[in-house]
């Protein structure tokens, strides 16, 4: 079963989540409104949301149960971007402007502020302890991983180890909690929500090592956002660590690489070099490589389940998070 395939099955569901989502940017400030409506429309294909559907497939599913938990996922989601944007100052975001681009910071936050909330109460509408026990551990380790990203800004000296936490924490826990989500509310046995949980969180490292290879490839046409932005916000990924650590690269263009990365640099030169040295490295296959690994042990956590459509399309989930554009 193929990715596009899964979408089709999954559309009537996920309207029923768009709709609440869409509901819940309502405000009496009718261009915050607007903006936020924007945002969301522009949303791309609902992974998490999408994860947290499936994930409850091979058992007792019931859509009216699941829509706001899904929506609350993705407001989170939605929510901690734009606290994202804020902190980096980004413009751009899925080829729109960004709130950041359009309003003081001080209303920026208090914007993802009120999704936070809004998310939290989506979440507690479902009633389940389990549930609220898992959305507010995904909230924490969001704000772990950003904070592990702040300050190991503008260093070049991070070890594979320190990559993987803090890109477990900004990206992957929320979709370990998505999967998690899904099994808790279709009523999963507890070794299936641990191996879901399992399989959301590998699911996520593939998804955000795939974002950092595309920053190098992509375009900001397909991206929504410019190419090289990590290099240019002083942030080391994949790509870039083992350019400069697996002898990837000449003394003197690591050199470069390290001081663009150290000095804050903001030459549209340096950095298109930068991107260019990483880009025809061979770093990018590496990554790449590794993105594969964690797609097969995600693949591999659902050998349990018994072999079905519902198995397939998490299957097709997974394939999708190393074959993607953008």
């Amino acid at each position: 079963m193929d990715f596009a395939t899964v979408l089709h099955r999954m559309r009537p569901d996920l309207q029923r989540v768009e709709e609440r989502l869409l509901a819940e940017t309502a405000l009496e400030f009718p261009l915050v409104g607007d903006i936020l409506r924007g945002l969301i429309a522009s949303g791309g294909k609902r992974l998490r949301p999408l994860l947290l559907l499936l994930a409850a497939k091979p058992f007792r599913y019931e859509v009216e149960r699941l829509v706001p938990a899904a929506a609350g996922i993705e407001l989170l989601h939605t929510a901690s971007l734009i606290h994202d944007d804020s902190i980096d100052g980004a413009t751009l975001r899925r080829g729109q402007p960004t709130l950041n681009a359009l309003f003081d910071s001080s209303v920026v936050i208090m914007v993802g502020d009120y999704l936070f909330a809004r998310s939290a109460m989506l979440a507690a509408s479902t009633m389940n302890p389990r549930v609220l026990a898992v959305f507010a551990r995904c909230l924490g380790s969001i704000c772990d991983g950003q904070l592990r990203e702040l300050f190991a800004a503008r260093r070049t000296d991070l070890s594979f180890d320190d990559y993987q936490r803090r890109i477990y924490g900004k990206t992957a826990s929320l979709f370990a909690g998505s999967a998690e989500i899904g099994a808790i509310l279709a009523d999963a046995a507890d070794d299936q929500i641990e191996a879901l949980r399992e399989f959301g969180g590998a699911l996520g490292m593939a998804f955000q090592i795939v974002d950092d290879i595309l920053d190098f490839r992509g375009q900001t046409g397909e991206l929504g956002k410019p190419a090289g932005q990590d290099l240019r916000q002083g942030t080391v990924t994949l790509p870039t660590m083992i350019f400069l650590t697996d002898g990837k690269a000449s003394p003197e263009e690591r050199q470069f690489v390290e001081h663009l990365i150290r000095s804050g640099s903001p030459d549209d030169d340096a950095i298109a070099t930068a991107v260019r040295l990483v880009r025809d490295s061979g770093a990018l296959d590496e990554a790449h490589a590794i993105a594969r690994q964690y797609v097969e042990t995600a693949k591999n956590l659902l050998a349990d389940l018994p072999p079905s459509d519902e198995r397939a399309m998490l299957v097709a989930l997974a394939e999708h998070a190393i074959a993607r554009r953008a």
